[in-house]
């Protein structure tokens, strides 16, 4: 959709965005409604080419999806400061991707089930001793009353960028500059 400004830090490798979009933990999804933008993190999970996620049935998402299901989702980790002895040189090691697409409610409700699965699978693997019912998706109300709704957005356009940990020249406490003029 936006090609990247700064092609060396591209990355293309799609089964490393795939790994990196699974084991993520906090994504944020970008909405507009009118002129009004609105960017809200969330936990997800990447499944079937598609961004899972879980949301109150009501509330300012949902009229916003309703308004425009266009949207954005990105993820981005940061693994610590590259060091240089020339400031302007100072780098971020980091893996960032961003999906822009079309976000529907998943109203197949193995479909939903199976979204909410791996999302237990990731956030708190081993922690159940049976798989989610798909009883529990349909049943469940939150303590302010409202239904759970899954929604996925489907992926029109995936970019993702990268500066790769460098060893050698990351940042720890007490490092100095002049130990890397030597």
């Amino acid at each position: 959709m936006f090609p990247i400004r700064l092609q060396k830090r591209a990355c293309t490798d799609t089964g490393k965005i795939h790994r990196f979009l699974e084991q993520a933990k906090t994504g944020f999804l970008g909405l507009a409604s009118g002129n009004v933008p609105y960017v809200v993190p969330l936990n997800f999970v990447w499944k079937d080419n598609a961004i899972y996620f879980h949301v109150a049935s009501e509330g300012r998402k949902i009229d916003m999806i309703e308004d425009n299901p266009e949207g954005c989702f990105t993820v981005s980790e940061e693994y610590g400061t590259i060091t240089d002895p020339t400031p302007a040189h100072i780098d971020t090691a980091y893996m960032s991707v961003i999906l822009y697409g079309t976000i529907e409610k998943v109203t197949d409700g193995d479909e939903a089930t199976a979204a909410m699965q791996v999302m237990l699978n990731k956030y708190v693997p081993g922690y159940f001793d049976r798989p989610l019912a798909k009883s529990h998706l349909e049943r469940y109300v939150s303590s302010m009353g409202s239904k759970t709704s899954v929604f996925k957005l489907t992926a029109s356009s995936i970019t993702a960028k990268e500066s790769e940990v460098n060893p050698p020249k990351m940042f720890y406490e007490g490092r100095k500059s002049y130990q890397d003029l030597r």
